[in-house]
């Protein structure tokens, strides 16, 4: 398979971005205008994970640029330059390799990008609601109905099956099997969890070990190895649905965790003040405000190095 002039543009340009953030001296502005560029059409997201492939894993989001522009140039532009000529010429050997996790994500049936949720009613009238930056394949045939769920969070409702297939959720690190169900799946790098809403799920360790019923109103969390102890829902499962992180008595930085998947760049906490416990309802809509909340709330200190960099600390630490 050839690429076209267009798409050998897109390439070229997207190689220009990136020796550019990579040098060291990229501005805010610099940063604005290749987001700008990013968005402005499909073919230039294409060519930017095509400059990820090449072996740099980049992320296509500007926070994911931050800590590499931040470590200075490791290669000169006419280095990139060469790794795209490669890449062009290796072409017609199609896409043969590429496969990467953010590849996968870019092309997935259903996604939202960062600070987006959507809802989605699949073909057996069941409902799909993405949460933030999460992508989902779809794999109905005539013996099963699977959602893959390759990264983020969602909350399915299922319908009654007039075949009486199986509803999985699959994650890297657990399957979920819905049992006449509502339920919220989340799936991370470190791990993932479930929580019922109404009805009751299965849940299997990846590795095909232990399995647990959920009955509605309880959760667990899980990871590559085990599934964590069974619990109770609280007020803060599933508020994203509605706009709000919901924190009881919750630690700073575990709540700047979450609160960072719905903006770009890096949230950064202070270390000496990750263990603060704070409680509250912040607006996952409007992160900026949510982070004014913070400040004023807990006497902190919001420190905006520049749109995709800020760093929370106490008001009181120099």
């Amino acid at each position: 398979m050839s690429l076209s002039p267009a798409e050998l543009k897109a390439i070229s340009v997207a190689a220009q971005w990136y020796a550019r953030l990579r040098s060291g001296v990229a501005t805010d502005s610099d940063l604005a205008a290749w987001n700008d560029w990013l968005v402005a059409d499909p073919a230039h997201r294409q060519a930017w994970q095509r400059m990820a492939d090449v072996g740099e894993q980049m992320a296509s989001v500007p926070g994911a640029l931050a800590s590499p522009a931040l470590r200075g140039a490791d290669r000169s532009r006419r280095q990139v330059l060469r790794s795209v000529l490669v890449l062009a010429s290796a072409s017609s050997l199609g896409w043969l390799g590429w496969r990467s996790e953010t590849s996968q994500n870019l092309f997935a049936d259903f996604r939202t990008a960062v600070g987006e949720r959507r809802e989605f009613r699949l073909a057996d009238g069941s409902s799909l609601l993405l949460n933030t930056d999460t992508s989902v394949n779809l794999r109905f045939d005539g013996r099963q109905r699977v959602l893959e769920l390759l990264r983020g969070e969602i909350l399915v409702t299922t319908a009654v099956d007039p075949l009486q297939r199986p509803f999985k959720v699959l994650t890297r690190h657990a399957e979920v099997l819905a049992l006449g169900t509502r339920f919220i799946v989340r799936s991370l790098e470190q791990g993932g969890g479930v929580a019922v809403i109404e009805k009751a799920v299965e849940v299997r360790s990846a590795g095909g070990g232990s399995t647990v019923r959920l009955e509605a109103g309880q959760s667990l969390d899980f990871d590559g190895h085990s599934l964590g102890a069974v619990r109770r829902n609280d007020a803060a499962v599933g508020a994203w649905q509605t706009g709000s992180i919901i924190a009881i008595n919750r630690p700073l930085a575990e709540l700047l965790a979450d609160l960072s998947r719905y903006r770009t760049g890096v949230l950064r906490c202070d270390p000496r003040i990750a263990q603060l416990k704070v409680s509250g309802a912040f607006p996952i809509d409007n992160t900026d405000l949510a982070l004014a909340a913070l400040e004023s709330g807990f006497s902190l200190r919001i420190t905006r190095f520049s749109r995709y960099w800020v760093d929370v600390s106490r008001g009181d630490l120099l």
